[in-house]
């Protein structure tokens, strides 16, 4: 299984990125998709997730009207779109297949993508 996410880069405050992950090496769309983040002395949180067939979606708090997440069963890709940046958003965003969690609006990962960082400037 291959995760490999696009799109990170240097944006200032209040600009907008875009993020895109591409999956292989799984039925993506029995998978539900999510994004995650680290930020520098913080603990991995998660983002946002959106479920196998993209009728339901789920974000933090922290990024709720500000990312939107969706997906392209055909393409096998899974996108964040992030508007309205702020500094405390800057972070290694990594996308995850999983399956929705039990404990908490979000999915419990069985596959990773490699990072790609965020950096927003103030």
């Amino acid at each position: 299984v291959q995760l490999q996410a696009f799109g990170g880069g240097l944006v200032q405050g209040g600009g907008s990125l875009g993020l895109s992950c591409a999956a292989s090496g799984l039925t993506f769309s029995t998978y539900d998709m999510g994004w995650f983040r680290l930020a520098p002395g913080k603990e991995r949180e998660f983002v946002a997730a959106i479920s196998w067939n993209g009728g339901s979606t789920y974000y933090a708090d922290s990024v709720k009207g500000r990312f939107t997440i969706s997906r392209d069963n055909a393409k096998n890709t899974v996108y964040l779109q992030m508007n309205s940046l702020k500094p405390e958003d800057t972070a290694v965003y990594f996308c995850a297949a999983g399956e929705k969690s039990y404990d908490y609006d979000g999915i419990l990962p069985h596959y990773w993508g490699q990072g790609t960082l965020v950096t927003v400037s103030s």
